[in-house]
């Protein structure tokens, strides 16, 4: 799992990507013709951001998915996003020591400069959430502890794929408090994301069931 990081350095560390990201495909859009340059330099794809995260990649990238999710009328990133945090929370469930995206969802494709607005904008929260945690209950952000918020973590990642109003924004803040706790080894943190995220869901599921009860009814007695 990932090593902890100094308070604000995680964003710091996901801008810094970013830009890598981008100063790379300016160097390779000369050779695709000229048409191509800002094209090539302003977007990036999912699986070049995960092997430039190298072995930070679950903490980090869970993270860096999950902050257009937490930002309310923020519209198609939270769409390319949803699925590779679905496919990380379950591999970082399954165990596996480094996370890797199937060929579909590696070569999605994402605005840089997009990418790098919702880390600006997101950065002073993340930078509280660091500043307030600790080594707390580490025994839960690695090994077999883990794996179970890896496990947990499915809940909410599979509510931001659902295309309905609430679905995104509080289970995606759940996920990016999460992923904070797993970066900086504080598993009440962690413990605090997971219950933000689920009980949300718990609640979207509560007030549906009884939303589909009553209409049912409504039918039913006309």
């Amino acid at each position: 799992m990932t090593t902890t990081h100094a308070a604000g350095a995680v964003t710091t560390l996901l801008s810094q990507t970013l830009r890598q990201l981008k100063e790379e495909g300016a160097s390779v859009a000369p050779q695709a013709g000229p048409t191509d340059d800002d094209q090539s330099a302003g977007r990036s794809t999912l699986g070049a951001l995960l092997d430039a995260l190298d072995e930070r990649a679950y903490g980090l990238m869970l993270l860096l998915l999950a902050l257009p999710c937490c930002l309310p009328f923020l519209y198609g990133i939270p769409q390319i996003v949803a699925l590779p945090m679905l496919a990380l929370a379950g591999q970082l469930a399954m165990g596996r020591q480094d996370p890797w995206l199937p060929n579909a969802l590696s070569k999605r494709e994402f605005e840089i400069a997009q990418m790098q607005s919702v880390v600006d904008r997101a950065a002073r929260y993340v930078g509280w959430l660091e500043r307030l945690s600790s080594h707390r209950l580490a025994a839960l952000t690695y090994g077999r502890g883990a794996q179970i918020v890896g496990a947990l973590l499915l809940i909410p990642t599979a509510s931001i794929l659902v295309p309905l109003p609430s679905t995104n924004t509080m289970p995606g803040i759940g996920v990016a408090i999460a992923a904070v706790g797993l970066l900086e080894r504080d598993g009440l943190l962690t413990l605090l994301g997971l219950a933000i995220g689920l009980l949300w869901v718990g609640l979207l599921v509560f007030f549906g069931a009884e939303a589909v009860s009553f209409i049912k009814d409504m039918v039913l007695n006309r």
